[in-house]
């Protein structure tokens, strides 16, 4: 519990200082006072404008949005019972990508009111076609998993998100330059596109997923010992399954539809939060999680939103510096993932 409690308020107090340190830097850099009086409405009108209007609900949605994928992938891992498993390398992510492809190219082809249309609307309508098109793939990746084992299941993924990276290419091909655009800049990944009125709408879905998380905790944690152990202590596997991927859908498709498909948080938060926890129980996980997933997110956008001379980085670039070499470490020193091979 100690350990636990530690754990937990290390991660807060890091990870509000990293959400103060990101409203300060950036190409006007504000000093940490002026931003605390801002946030109060106090101070300079264009330095409170600064940091209520653009900053803060960029770092608003990098917290909920790496709290999100932190927890998705600690389900994910919990289901598949797989340490490699989470929503990129199950094709989830790919299937959003899918899902807004063909909805920028549907807009293209049925015309000038569609096109403006999908401008007016277009967080509602990428929302709407990530959410789909993740859980058409979820729901497919579930009923193979019936079928196969795990290491099968997440190379199926792995290919299914290539197949989908081709079909995507050719999908954006017909689409004219104005969907083209809403496509490109959605899928570099940018924690930034969401405005305070995208706010309620990027987060409830969020917040339902967590609940679902919560609810679903224990039995997940009996899940991990076998699907023979979990029905002797009376869980409906079959049940379980569905509402765990129902909260992964709830978890990664806002994400996924405001911010774009974002790597690399969702398979090396979980490990993380099984270091410093120190136990596979998921309810313990879940916290610990969102915290780490949400100090990871936080830490690429001061990255990607440092005042550099020429243009800003692309988050995924700066996520998979840290997430790919993060990876091969695992598989190679991990007691775990070696004994998988």
């Amino acid at each position: 519990m100690t350990r636990l409690l530690l754990g937990n308020t290390a991660l807060i107090v890091v990870v509000l200082a990293a959400a103060l340190a990101a409203l300060s830097w950036g190409a006007i850099a504000i000093e940490v006072d002026a931003v605390l009086a801002a946030l109060v409405g106090r101070g300079d009108p264009g330095m409170v404008q600064i940091v209520t209007d653009l900053r803060l609900p960029r770092v608003a949605t990098a917290i909920v949005a790496g709290s999100a994928l932190g927890i998705a992938g600690v389900l994910m891992q919990a289901l598949f019972r797989n340490p490699m498993a989470d929503a990129w390398s199950l094709g989830l992510t790919a299937g959003g990508q899918l899902g807004v492809a063909l909805l920028v190219t549907a807009a293209a082809f049925a015309g000038p009111r569609a096109i403006a249309a999908l401008r007016a609307l277009e967080g509602l309508s990428i929302t709407a076609g990530a959410m789909i098109g993740i859980a058409v793939f979820a729901l497919a990746m579930a009923s193979l998993a019936r079928r196969v084992g795990t290491v099968t299941l997440l190379v199926v993924g792995l290919m299914l998100g290539f197949t989908v990276q081709g079909i995507v290419s050719v999908v954006i091909h017909f689409a004219n330059r104005v969907g083209g655009r809403v496509f490109s800049g959605w899928n570099d990944g940018n924690f930034a596109s969401v405005t305070p009125a995208d706010l309620p709408m990027f987060a409830v879905p969020v917040a339902v997923g967590v609940a679902l998380a919560l609810i679903n905790a224990k039995p997940l944690t009996a899940l991990l010992l076998g699907e023979t152990y979990a029905k002797s202590l009376g869980t409906d596997v079959t049940r379980l399954r569905r509402l765990t991927l129902a909260a992964v859908v709830l978890l990664v498709a806002p994400v996924t539809a405001f911010c774009g498909p974002v790597t690399f948080v969702g398979l090396i938060v979980p490990h993380f939060a099984r270091a410093i926890a120190g136990t596979a129980r998921i309810l313990p996980l879940l916290p610990l999680a969102a915290w780490s997933g949400a100090l990871l997110a936080l830490a690429a956008d001061i990255v990607v939103h440092a005042p550099w001379e020429q243009h800003f980085l692309h988050l995924n670039a700066v996520l998979a510096l840290v997430g790919a070499p993060v990876v091969i470490a695992l598989l190679i020193f991990s007691p775990t993932l070696r004994g998988q091979r």
